[in-house]
């Protein structure tokens, strides 16, 4: 069942429903030290911000950002600056697509937990139980691992294994005891999904999330029209050769692709059986190198996700609405995704179920960085209570300094996370 997205409020018409409109004139250093004594402000970046934001791109050689903003609940305001890619100059629009990273990671386990509620997946069953790879090593504390434990970053593997190809993937310590940030059992799970479900990972994601959201131009794949409205990726400021790097899954997908059109079968369908058939036929028409196991060719619930602004605000708001339709996850499973659900002394910084917690003077908040290859930096940032949320997405290595004065200059918080 389509559900038509809310319409975004014009930005002067949602700063006076929210009596915020002589703000106009306030420059935002001062903005955002109301901010920051105020909580009904809202998290619309303010106008002298805005204008000053294409200095700051061209500054720290940032040549995209997009923005977006939910209040109480609802997708109210987005902004798109920039170029999708530094040497074509070619403007960035409402559907250009930025590659999210590891703000992935929150969205898949948002359907995790939609199968959870339905009985498909128990959290706290062994993953073996449902899906043993063989690239696993043959070890105790493999057997261990939960659902749980991946979402909630528990399970003691390593982030990704410098040689897929040939290294077993076997946790560095007992499952549930620390944590230890894992990509590799985040693709993990993804499997055991795919299992559960006979589908891609993109296929259950647009049945029963990016569908019923409204979210139409989110996907974790790869496909022409998917390529033609991408971002691009550019070193950070501080490299020795700032410019375009290697674009690593534009490059592997788009040789990828080449095997799809062969076969007939979109990447978009494609399940762990089909990356390791096209794994031979891709290497052989890519540098050596560039693609050097199975999962390289497969979408990433940890990585891969591209969205819109506004399309990632959407699932945002879903994490801050309290009214709920049937195919959201329940009231409670919302509730744990935001609660730490491991106690590890010493730490500022807490994990619930596929987002990190923070506590502020202001109350508590969740949050989500990405980074892939170090030329793509993004950041998500929501407030439960407030039922608002904050979304910046960037194409550049930079992009987490440029990031990081928007949620500074729009919300007032200035984290731990940017420190830690």
């Amino acid at each position: 069942m389509k559900h038509a997205p809310p319409p975004l409020l014009p930005r002067r018409q949602w700063l006076k429903a929210a009596t915020l409109s002589t703000l106009a004139t306030a420059t935002w250093p001062h903005m955002a030290r109301a901010a920051a004594c105020d909580d009904r402000a809202g998290w619309i970046p303010p106008d002298a911000f805005l204008a000053d934001l294409p200095r700051l791109m061209q500054a720290l050689r940032v040549p995209a950002i997009g923005m977006a903003v939910v209040e109480r609940g609802e997708v109210v305001w987005s902004r798109n600056l920039g170029v999708t890619n530094a040497e074509t100059r070619t403007p960035v629009a409402d559907n250009t697509l930025f590659e999210d990273a590891s703000l992935s990671k929150p969205v898949f386990a948002y359907l995790v937990l939609q199968l959870a509620d339905q009985g498909v997946i128990d959290l706290d069953a062994p993953l073996v139980r449902y899906r043993r790879m063989e690239y696993l090593a043959d070890h105790p504390w493999v057997e261990l691992v939960t659902a749980r434990d991946v979402l909630r970053h528990s399970t003691g593997m390593p982030n990704w294994r410098k040689d897929p190809a040939n290294e077993k993937l076997v946790p560095a310590v007992k499952p549930g005891t620390r944590i230890d940030y894992s990509g590799e059992a985040i693709f993990w799970l993804q499997l055991v999904v795919e299992k559960l479900t006979g589908e891609s990972l993109d296929e259950s994601m647009q049945r029963l999330l990016f569908g019923p959201a409204g979210m139409r131009d989110s996907s974790y794949t790869w496909s022409t029209d998917l390529a033609a409205r991408s971002v691009y990726g550019h070193r950070a400021v501080e490299d020795e050769e700032p410019g375009m790097p290697p674009q690593m899954l534009r490059d592997t997908w788009n040789a990828a692709q080449t095997v799809a059109d062969r076969w007939g079968k979109p990447l978009s369908a494609w399940r762990w059986e089909d990356a390791v058939r096209a794994l031979p036929a891709v290497q052989a028409i890519t540098p050596k190198g560039l693609v050097n196991w199975s999962g390289d060719l497969l979408a990433n619930a940890a990585a891969s996700l591209r969205t819109t602004p506004t399309d990632y605000a959407r699932f945002m708001a879903l994490m801050v609405r309290t009214q709920r339709e049937p195919w959201q996850i329940t009231e409670a499973t919302r509730t744990a995704m935001l609660t730490k659900q491991i106690d590890v002394p010493g730490r500022w910084t807490d994990k619930g179920l596929g987002w990190n917690l923070e506590a502020t003077p202001r109350g508590p908040v969740f949050y989500h960085s990405g980074s892939n290859g170090n030329i793509f930096k993004n950041f998500a940032l929501g407030d439960a209570r407030g039922q608002r949320a904050l979304v910046a997405l960037t194409n550049a290595g930079s992009g987490n300094v440029l990031y990081r004065r928007v949620v500074r200059a729009a919300t007032g918080h200035d984290l731990l996370a940017f420190d830690l």
